[in-house]
């Protein structure tokens, strides 16, 4: 007897015992059961392992309801074999998918419906002569029914016989069709072949052809729908009655409806007819009568396929003819293998489940104009449609279009979904291919559309996220390398580190889209009331991820805890060095975005910590910098990409740069780097000299917020030493390789020295504020670094200076060395500017030192040959003059904001290799402030200004419109911006000094006017700069003293602007004299100082921003809270400021009316803001046109439209209507009235037609026919304006016509503007006639419109046109009206218009007598003969 296993036995022991029964053969002593699987059906289990049951009646067994639905638990997985046939739709409700698929017991009696019994037939019962029916007995049944598979009770089978005996007497007919069916059906069985041959199969008693179908049972109507034992009988019927349909038509008839279905059909749909017509045929051939003989089989199958193509072939067009079915097109001949008999299961052969064993087509050779989907290879290429590849490449193994090479997105996009690893992996993997492709623009001539964007619609950002989650190794490095070809662009990268090192090239704008949905429009009134409430989530949070990543890619991954995952990769799954460095760059994309993604990179748990630790260690294995040691893991190991991402971070705030050195230790790493020379570091070369440049570049990063200064004394003879070492580095140039990288380190260092020197110029005066008031709130400690301790870099860096300078000459040379020659210079002006508010410094010495860096360098470096040069390169390097150089990528997508540098920038733009906007911005910077402390220097710098390449520059820049404002756009055009205000500097200086300035002056203002209307977010202390002391300064606008007001006067006296009159409208008040145009500009460059005072004190809304601005500009580090610049969304001033203190004041007095106030007069202060408005936009208007040009007529008169519409009276000022009427005098001009459209959109405005109308209202309030009022309200009811206005002003404000009384010989517009062409709205025309025949309309009250109407109304009467029906009845009508007017003024008026004519009184001509075409009209018309009324008279 075998033993059972005991506690303490080893595994060896149990297979030991396992042997020995087995040996021994022994039964066992449980027997396993298997129960019957469900989803097999009865055939899945034998009855002979079914258990059996105690009773051998039929039992049915319900177990109690539960009350409540199973929970759905946590279960193990099954595994189904239906589970791949479901197919889940996007759209599909998961409710009622779950519904569907319920299968408890609760679920199957809750949904009982009521068998159909609508079609049953209904027997009565059969009389007898018994009291009570017979009983039915079982005996009387036979026993013919065979039981099917499985067990059934006597009783079951009894039944089941006696309803098939039913079904076989209720249903003759159809035993009948299908007997008669097959026999003619299968000739070759049934009869000889003579016989077949002798009786016409397709051949009916009237000699028509039937079509083969007058003896056939119905194919496609099976009545299996219709739920009763009747279905058949039913479906016969309506087989019959199609028959003799049939019958009644015919052969023409048959053939037409036969080819109108066809057309009407769908060729699929027809391909399925006639194919279920030979599959029922062939099933009732084996059911029946067996396989045919061999020759009959041929011979049948000839005649059927003559059959089938009867039913198509005549007529059939070549629209309907598509590809056939090549199911039915395959057979033996076209398989590779060929069936053999021998082979089991291969009597029936089913080529249609062998097609694809057979060869694959020829790709299509012809282009065609049709759309093709897009193929990729696996490296990601467009494969053309026309590309015979080789099938060993792996590129067909997809079910659409076999023949082509290659995977679409949506196959790929499947393959993502794999069970398969490396299937996953591959597709991934070929995703990122295209998606780096595509940002290269490799696709953009070949597809239409954007691939990215069809990716990101269709979910390819989550797809990755989810990837990210993968459990396999190498499907997380696929999707870690596909997010990195989505978000990150390394030739971006490369530039903002070329430009680091430019002036104010650390600040950049944050990487946030600022293109939003209109959902969040729509949200607005939601996002207010969050803010309102405390405890609320902001608007992102509340939203779902997609939709925020629709608009916002990286903001739509950090809600998905894409951080945490990216951290447990670099901590736990430790992947290879290049998914590390991959991984790297996205989180250095990610802390570009915004200040908010910074924040929440320092908040994820243990990342920043895991980044230090394995990637800024302070010691690693010095093998890696071995030549053949190959680096298999990048943990433990220094990496200058993870030194470069800590030194993103730390641009994000002053706070984050406080956490990052303290907390995560990095002061001591950077001591460890910036210490040990680069050829020291246990490091590949250029990788240390890479992770040196990034940790002088962090150091400068935190000086630039005045912090790290302490580090400054430990390092003081490092920093010498590479100071020292710099005037030899040229000496490297051409035997070094790594020279480009040694000139980054270089300018890095330089850029550290010209921030610490900015903060250590601030330690007096925030010593001075220390002693001052030294309990007085929270003080600022001064920085660990004094002026003393860093003014002696200056000789060191002013000599490596002049040795750069030495190389201008030479080209190759000189562009290797001109970003180290940049931070040179900037230093130096940095230096000066610092340096001349130092309480210990010695005035003497310091302007000592200005006059010989000025005679011996700068001097000498403006008149080298090679500086001319760089001037005239300033135009075709300009963004402004090219806008193409800054244009967006091929696939820039607005919710991933790049720098589209995908390819590299050209040379010839501003950050390209051989720009000289970096250089000469530094120059220009060092100018100005050495100026600046010795004004007698100003005048040797007058050559500056008159470079001739300098100023083709400006003199085409300024006009041109600015790009549009894109991140890539913005980021070029701010350094541009930089170098167009120095400039303007200078010029600012040398206008009061230096005699011969004056020739430069209009071109400067220009510069500075159009400058002020471009600048972007964080220059606002430029644009405060330019308002205060160049865009108001009289000597920028020359023509105020030499003679341009009296050149204005003697214009407007010889017409030289315009063709007509410049009329001004009179003055209310008869007192007040109509000064000239010429006498408006004196007064108004008179008072420019006040026209600066108004303007500056309107912009105090931008206060706190400039304070930001001004304190970035001037260097004083210690208040800067961020390098991020403020997001853009446009200039910081619009396009029409000069404007703006009029929208101010009629922004305060609408806002004022709102809640109640009433206005009628405004205090003087307001009338006098209003007035200095008026005057400097007439000064722009006269002098300075072209300023104004970006800024449309519409808008212009839609600003001015502001004047009456603020307060009751304030266009009654003498002032303001004296400007106000100048103004309008100009543009009234003929090319300003030819460029004024209405219908445009106009910024700030909803529509024109609203302000119209809150025109109109105010004209009828307050006007009292005020003749400068009603221009304005003429103005838009020119012809080519939209009907509306003019109709709203002869509808629902009719009783303006009583008070628009301006003088035809005032009127500034010409007639004919109004009245050509004719008017064709026939309700105007109607409201013109009804105001002229009932008097409201006036020539006395409103000269212009009578005119205006006579001049329509007279067209349209005598119009002959041919028009509708209504129409032609309605001036049918007038004219007879006309006719029979009792005012005969009126009437010869209307009947004898000839032209308009301001200079008449009435203001039109008049016929003497009607032209013989209009005279017969009008006789036609009135049925009468017009004897005496045909000669005109005058009226009495």
């Amino acid at each position: 007897m075998l033993s059972r296993p005991k506690p303490g036995e080893s595994e060896a022991d149990l297979l030991r015992f396992q042997n020995q029964f087995l040996a021994a053969r022994a039964s066992p002593a449980v027997k396993v059961v298997k129960k019957a699987d469900k989803r097999r059906g009865a055939g899945g289990s034998g009855d002979e392992e079914r258990p059996p049951l105690q009773d051998s009646r039929d039992v049915v067994i319900l177990e109690d309801f539960p009350d409540v639905l199973p929970a759905l638990t946590p279960a193990p997985p099954k595994k189904s074999k239906f589970k791949n046939a479901c197919v889940c739709f996007d759209d599909e409700d998961p409710e009622e998918r779950l519904d569907c698929q319920d299968r408890h017991i609760t679920a199957v009696f809750s949904k009982i419906v009521e068998r159909d019994t609508s079609t049953a037939a209904v027997t009565m019962p059969v009389p007898t002569g018994d009291p009570f029916p017979r009983a039915f007995h079982r005996s009387e049944i036979k026993n013919e029914v065979k039981v099917e598979s499985g067990r059934k009770s006597i009783f079951a089978q009894k039944i089941a016989a006696k309803r098939a005996a039913e079904e076989a007497v209720t249903a003759p007919s159809a035993v009948e069709t299908r007997h008669t069916h097959g026999r003619l059906a299968f000739p070759g069985a049934m009869c000889s072949p003579g016989s077949a041959e002798e009786e016409p199969l397709h051949s009916t008693k009237d000699g028509k052809p039937d079509d083969g179908v007058s003896t056939q049972r119905p194919h496609i109507i099976t009545g299996e729908g219709l739920g009763s034992l009747e279905s058949e009988r039913e479906a016969l019927a309506i087989h019959e009655e199609n028959l003799q349909k049939l019958h009644s038509m015919t052969q023409a008839e048959i053939l037409q409806e036969q080819r109108r279905l066809l057309v009407q059909l769908d060729p699929s749909l027809v391909a399925f007819l006639k194919s279920r017509r030979g599959v029922d045929e062939g099933q009732e051939r084996w059911e029946k009568l067996g396989p045919p003989e061999p020759g009959t089989e041929s011979q049948q199958g000839a005649k059927e396929t003559v059959k089938d193509f009867s039913v198509g072939g005549s007529g059939m067009e070549e629209s309907v003819r598509t590809e056939k079915d090549t199911r039915m097109e395959i057979t033996e001949v076209d398989l590779p293998i060929k069936p053999q008999k021998e082979w089991i299961h291969m009597n029936n052969v089913e080529f249609e489940k062998l097609e694809w064993i057979k060869d694959l087509p020829h790709p299509r050779q012809k282009r065609t104009k049709k759309g093709m989907q897009a193929r990729f290879s696996l490296k990601g290429e467009l494969i053309p449609p026309d590309a015979d590849l080789p099938t060993h490449l792996g590129l067909h193994h997809h079910g659409e279009e076999a023949e082509r090479a290659g995977y679409s997105l949506q196959e790929l996009f499947h393959l993502c979904r794999s069970q398969i690893i490396q299937q996953r992996t591959l597709a991934l993997q070929v995703l990122g291919h295209v998606v780096q492709k595509a940002k290269a623009g490799e696709f953009a001539s070949s597809l239409k559309g954007s691939v990215l964007r069809l990716l990101l619609d269709a979910g390819f950002l989550f797809l990755l996220r989810f990837s990210l989650d993968d459990t396999v190794d190498n499907v997380i490095a696929a999707s870690v390398r596909a997010l990195h070809a989505l978000l990150v662009s390394p030739e971006d990268e490369e530039y903002l580190d070329q430009t680091f090192s430019w002036y104010q090239g650390m600040a950049v704008f944050p990487f946030t889209p600022n293109s939003e949905e209109e959902e969040e429009e729509e949200e607005e009134e939601e996002l207010t009331l969050m803010e309102k409430t405390p405890g609320k989530k902001s608007k992102d949070e509340n939203k779902p991820d997609p939709d925020v990543a629709r608009y916002d890619v990286i903001k739509g991954l950090l809600k998905t805890q894409f951080l945490h995952r990216l951290r447990y990769i670099l901590e736990v799954l430790r992947p290879v060095p290049a998914v590390v460095l991959d991984i790297l760059d996205i989180l250095t994309r990610v802390a570009r975005h915004s200040s908010e993604a910074c924040s929440q990179l320092l908040a994820c748990p243990r990342l920043i910590e895991t980044i230090v630790r394995e990637f800024l260690p302070i010691q690693w294995d010095p093998r890696v910098a071995e030549p053949g040691h190959l680096l298999t893991s990048l943990h433990g190991v220094a990496c200058a990409t993870a030194m470069k991402l800590i030194r993103v971070l730390a641009s994000g705030g002053r706070n984050a740069t406080a956490r990052l050195l303290n907390k995560f230790e990095l002061k001591s790493r950077l001591s460890r780097f910036i210490a040990e020379d680069p050829q020291d570091v246990p490091l590949r070369r250029e990788e240390a000299i890479r992770l040196s440049t990034e940790a002088f570049r962090l150091w400068a990063v935190a000086a630039g917020y005045g912090q790290s200064c302490d580090l400054y004394r430990d390092l003081y003879p490092v920093l010498v030493k590479i100071l020292q070492s710099l005037p030899h580095l040229l000496s490297d140039c051409q035997e070094n390789p790594t020279f480009p990288l040694s000139i980054q380190r270089a300018t890095a260092v330089v850029t550290l020295l010209t921030h610490m020197t900015q903060t250590a110029g601030c330690t007096a005066e925030l010593q001075a504020r220390l002693s001052s008031s030294p309990g007085d709130g929270e003080q600022i400690p001064p920085p660990p670094v004094t002026w003393n301790q860093v003014s002696g870099l200056r000789p060191f860096l002013e000599t490596s200076l002049r040795r750069s300078v030495q190389e201008i000459s030479r080209l190759e040379t000189w562009q290797a060395l001109q970003p180290l020659t940049t931070t040179y210079i900037i230093y130096l002006g940095v230096y000066y500017s610092v340096c001349s508010q130092q309480p210990s410094l010695n005035p003497i010495d310091c302007l000592e030192e200005v006059e010989r860096l000025t005679s011996e360098v700068l001097l000498p470096l403006l008149s080298q040959p090679a500086m001319h040069s760089m001037w005239d390169l300033l135009r075709p390097c300009s963004a402004l003059c090219n806008p193409l150089s800054c244009s967006p990528a091929p696939e820039f997508l607005p919710s991933i904001v790049s720098l589209s540098c995908t390819g590299r920038k050209p040379l010839m733009s501003l950050v390209g290799s051989k720009s000289p906007f970096p250089f000469l911005t530094a120059l220009l910077f060092l100018i100005n402030n050495v100026t600046h402390i010795h004004k007698g220097l100003v005048s040797k710098y007058t050559s500056v200004l008159d470079f001739k390449g300098l100023k083709d520059y400006l003199l085409q820049s300024w006009p041109t419109r600015p790009p549009s404002i894109t991140p890539s756009s913005a980021w070029i055009l701010r350094h541009e911006y930089h170098l167009q205000y120095f400039v303007l500097a200078l010029a600012q200086k040398m206008a009061g000094t230096c005699p011969d300035y004056a020739q430069h002056a209009s071109l400067h203002h220009c510069v500075a006017m159009a400058l002020l209307s471009r600048l972007l977010p964080g220059s606002e202390h430029l644009a405060h700069e330019l308002l205060l002391g160049l865009a108001f300064n009289p000597e920028f606008i020359p023509e105020g003293k030499t003679g341009g007001p009296e050149a204005a006067d003697f214009s407007d006296i010889l017409h030289l602007d315009t063709s007509t009159k410049l009329a001004q409208p009179g003055l209310v008040a008869a007192g007040f004299p109509k000064p000239r145009r010429g006498v408006l500009l004196g007064e108004s460059y008179q008072h420019l100082a006040f026209i600066r005072a108004c303007y500056l004190s309107l912009f105090v809304h931008l206060e706190p921003a400039v304070a930001r601005s001004q304190v970035a500009y001037q260097g004083r580090t210690y208040l800067v809270q961020s390098l991020l610049l403020p997001e853009v969304k446009g200039p910081i001033l619009p396009s029409d400021w000069p404007f703006f203190p009029l929208i101010s004041l009629y922004n305060k007095v609408s806002s004022a009316e709102t809640r109640g106030a009433v206005l009628n007069s405004l205090p003087p202060d307001l009338v006098n803001t209003v007035t200095r408005n008026l005057q400097w936009v007439l000064l722009l208007e006269t002098w300075r046109a072209r300023v104004l040009q970006n800024i449309s007529a519409a808008a212009k008169l839609a600003r001015l439209m502001c004047v009456f519409l603020t307060g009751g009276d304030l266009f009654r000022e003498g002032s303001v209507h004296c400007y106000t009427a100048a103004l309008l005098a100009l543009y009234c001009q003929p090319k300003v009235l030819d460029s004024l459209e209405l219908d445009a959109p106009l910024p700030g405005l909803a529509s024109f037609h609203d302000l119209y109308i809150s025109v109109l209202e105010q004209f009828e309030g307050v006007s009292f026919g005020d003749p400068l009022f009603g221009v304005f309200v003429l103005l838009p009811l020119q012809r080519r304006f939209s009907v509306q206005l003019r109709l709203a002003v002869f509808g629902e404000h009719v009783s303006t016509l009583r008070a628009l009384g301006v003088p035809l010989k005032q009127f500034p517009v010409p007639l004919e503007r109004y009245t050509s062409p004719p008017e064709d709205n026939l309700n105007l025309l109607r409201q013109y006639f009804r105001t002229l025949v009932t008097g409201v309309l006036r020539h006395p009250w409103c000269p212009v419109l009578y005119a205006v109407a006579v001049a329509h109304v007279n067209s349209f009467i005598f119009s002959q046109d041919s028009t509708t029906q209504e129409a032609d009845t309605t001036r049918k009508s007038m004219l007879r009206k006309t006719w029979l007017m009792v005012d005969e003024v009126l009437k010869k008026h209307l009947l004898y218009y000839k032209v308009p004519n301001p200079e008449s009184p009435m203001g039109i001509d008049l016929y003497e007598q009607l032209p013989p075409i209009r005279l017969k009209y009008l006789q036609m018309v009135t049925k009468k003969e017009p004897k005496e009324n045909m000669q005109m008279s005058d009226p009495e």
